[in-house]
C-alpha cells in the first residue's frame, strides 16, 4: 500500500501546485491514497468549500487541518460533509472527527490528525490522545496507521516518534512550512518532522515577505498575505507498506515552478 502524504498547501499557488503535478505523481508512483494538510488552502488561512472541492478534484483523497482548521465559519457543516478531519486531540466539544478509517485493497486504514502542544493553542494531551487511539485501532485489526502531526517543535516530533515506534506505519510532520532532511524508517515506522509547504517557497513560509519581516523587526503584529510572485514548489511524502502496516520504503517527491516532479530524498534506514 502506497501513501502521499502532502505537506501544508498554502493558498492560490499552493492549489496550482497540486493541480499541475498531482494526477501524474499518484499514476507514476501507483499511489493508493493521498492525504494533504489543507489548513492553509483559502487564501492561506482555512478552508472553504470551494478550495476543498478543488483540491479533491486535483486528486487529493483526504484533508487534514491543524491551528487554523477553525478560520472559516464554514468549516463545521465540511467536516461532516466531505473528507476533511481535524486534529484529534481538540478538546471535547469540538466538531468533526481525528481519525479517518477507509478500507484499500481489502485493509483497514487509519488516517490520524495530531497537534502538538508548543505554540499550538489549546488541545488535550497528543501524547496521551495517540497513543490510546493506536492502541484502540490496532485493538480493531487496523495495522495500517498514519499520522499527520501538526507541530511546531521538531524535539516534540522525535519525541512522538520514539513513543509510536513500531506501532504506527508513518508519521509525517507538517505546519513549520519548511522541509526537513530526516526521512527515516524506525522500526518499521516512516517519519519526517516535517514534508515542508507547496506554494511560494521563495518568500517566507509562503507568505510575502513585507509583513514578516515587519513583525520580525517592530514587534507589531499585522496580518499575513500568502504570496502569489516567486518560485513555487511542490512537496510530498511517498510511504511504501507492506501488508503487516510496515514502512518498508519511503521517499520524497519535489518539483519547482512548472518543472518535472523528481524524488529529492530517500529514507537513510533507521537510527
Amino acid at each position: 500500500m502506497r501513501l502521499l502524504f502532502i505537506g501544508d498547501i498554502v493558498g492560490k499557488a499552493g492549489r496550482n501546485a497540486i493541480n499541475g503535478r498531482l494526477a501524474r505523481v499518484k499514476r507514476e508512483h501507483e499511489i493508493d491514497l493521498c492525504v494533504a494538510n489543507g489548513e492553509n488552502i483559502a487564501h492561506g488561512f482555512g478552508i472553504t468549500a470551494k478550495a476543498a472541492a478543488e483540491m479533491f478534484g486535483a486528486g487529493v483523497d483526504l484533508l487534514t487541518g491543524g491551528n487554523h482548521t477553525w478560520d472559516k465559519k464554514e468549516i463545521v457543516g465540511l467536516l461532516d460533509s466531505r473528507p476533511i478531519i481535524r486534529p484529534l486531540n481538540f478538546p471535547v466539544g469540538a466538531a468533526g472527527k481525528g481519525v479517518w478509517t477507509a478500507q484499500i485493497d481489502e485493509k483497514p486504514v487509519a488516517i490520524v490528525n495530531l497537534m502538538g502542544f508548543h505554540n499550538m493553542g489549546v488541545v488535550d494531551n497528543p501524547f496521551y490522545t495517540i497513543i490510546n487511539a493506536v492502541e484502540k485501532l490496532r485493538n480493531d485489526g487496523v495495522k495500517h496507521i498514519a499520522i499527520d502531526f501538526h507541530c511546531e517543535a521538531t524535539a516534540e516530533k522525535n519525541a512522538l516518534l520514539k513513543l509510536l515506534e513500531g506501532k504506527a506505519s508513518a508519521i509525517a510532520g507538517t505546519h513549520t512550512h519548511i522541509g526537513t532532511d530526516d526521512l527515516l524508517i524506525a522500526s518499521g515506522t516512516g517519519y519526517v518532522s516535517d514534508i515542508g509547504l507547496s506554494g511560494i517557497f521563495s518568500e517566507v513560509i509562503g507568505m510575502d515577505s513585507a509583513e514578516p519581516i515587519r513583525r520580525y523587526m517592530t514587534g507589531v503584529k499585522q496580518s499575513f498575505e500568502p504570496s502569489s510572485r516567486g518560485r513555487s514548489i511542490f512537496q510530498a511524502i511517498v510511504f511504501d507498506l507492506n501488508d503487516e502496516g510496515l514502512c518498508v520504503d519511503c521517499y520524497k517527491i519535489k518539483a519547482f515552478d512548472d518543472g518535472e516532479p523528481f524524488i529529492s530524498m530517500r529514507h537513510g534506514g533507521g537510527w
